[in-house]
């Protein structure tokens, strides 16, 4: 009896540990973006406010745009998410509902609006279709839908003044360019993505966080002009680089013998106290006129060799 109730007692301890265990894994695996395998799960799941707006951009053009509100009783500052080469999937709306449970307005811009068949835009569209209508977007079709977004962003009503924005793969190389374009930005992230032609680094006002796999060189070759351009203009360019984690890091996050997944952990963290060091507790400075500096643009990753050949399921919505 006794050995019974020992082995019963002892049963009883380990399932409760084995249960706490699974517990703090999935705490854990919730506070990071999915990988694209669990991007439509976690948006099925998310207890966040999601839905698709629509909104006028210039010259009679309008983006659609995946927007994601935080739970939180002030105003939020707002995350503009940039999507990778293959357009609005169902990942980049999932790393958009992940900001906003980081307490930011996630706003995801499909920057393919109206191109599709049908004048739809790259929901659930084939990604040979999506990777060819990219790269024929002109750099001013971009800044102008960008802008459009900034300012459909700042106007929402649970929103604070201070924005950033976030790329990734051919997106990271857009948000970089951006960011010499839009002077009232308040930060810059990149994920992967090639850095800006040097010459219009100047005209960049908003600190700059680019974070990249190591086996990326492809990507890391264009880091080291534009990170001494940056200091010689003594304007903020922090990078971190993962040994061992490859390109597109976040998104393919079992690749690379665990890499990939170790980069992401830490680089999310490092993205989370960035935004929040930059839109959350600086005070908003005044925007300052200029004209986009459309050379940036030239610059920016295509990502065609590298991520075309990366496997991607994109779901309609």
């Amino acid at each position: 009896m006794r050995i019974d109730s020992y082995v019963r007692s002892r049963s009883l301890a380990l399932m409760v540990l084995f249960g706490l265990s699974l517990g703090s894994l999935a705490a854990q695996t919730a506070s990071l973006p999915p990988a694209e395998a669990g991007a439509k799960d976690r948006l099925n799941s998310s207890p966040r406010h999601g839905e698709w707006a629509r909104y006028p951009a210039a010259g009679g053009d309008s983006v659609d745009a995946w927007v994601v509100y935080p739970e939180r009783k002030e105003k939020a500052p707002v995350v503009v998410v940039i999507h990778e080469i293959y357009g609005l999937t169902d990942w980049v709306r999932a790393v958009a509902d992940q900001f906003a449970a980081e307490g930011f307005i996630a706003v995801a811009p499909d920057l393919l609006s109206g191109k599709g068949p049908g004048g739809k835009g790259s929901v659930g569209m084939e990604k040979d279709t999506a990777t060819a209508l990219i790269r024929n977007l002109g750099a001013e079709e971009v800044v102008k839908r960008l802008d459009a977004t900034a300012e459909y962003s700042k106007s929402l009503p649970s929103a604070a003044t201070r924005f950033a924005v976030v790329g990734y793969c051919w997106g990271g190389g857009i948000s970089f360019a951006y960011a010499t374009a839009r002077p009232d930005l308040s930060a810059a992230i990149v994920f992967y993505g090639t850095s800006p032609a040097a010459q219009s680094l100047a005209a960049v006002k908003a600190p700059v966080l680019g974070l990249y796999g190591g086996n990326d060189n492809r990507v890391n070759a264009t880091i080291p002009a534009a990170s001494n351009e940056m200091q010689r203009l003594g304007k903020r360019y922090e990078t971190e680089i993962y040994q061992g984690a490859g390109h597109g890091f976040l998104r393919q996050q079992d690749g690379q013998n665990g890499a990939n997944m170790a980069a992401t952990e830490k680089a999310w963290a490092r993205v989370v106290n960035f935004l929040k060091a930059e839109l959350e507790t600086r005070t908003s400075g005044a925007a300052r006129p200029g004209d986009p500096l459309l050379a940036a643009f030239s610059a920016a990753d295509d990502c065609i060799d590298e991520c075309a050949s990366e496997p991607l399921s994109v779901a309609a919505n």
